[in-house]
């Protein structure tokens, strides 16, 4: 495996335990203690991350190719 590569799949690994601190976060009655705009940029943040996860996770799916 390429050095990049490697790069990329620990980011992914990075990012998506990020994302599941952030959906515990969300999940957890705390987060209405939360005010409601940081709330929906959290929300907002967890989908961007989401999305980021997946454009990660289509690459590292052609590397295997």
């Amino acid at each position: 495996m390429k050095q990049y590569q490697l790069r990329v799949q620990n980011e992914k690994y990075d990012l998506d335990c990020k994302i599941g601190a952030l959906e515990d976060f969300i999940g957890n009655k705390y987060f209405h203690d939360v005010p409601a705009e940081e709330q929906d940029r959290l929300k907002r943040q967890l989908t961007y991350m989401q999305f980021y996860s997946n454009v990660l996770g289509q690459r590292i799916d052609e590397f295997k190719e």
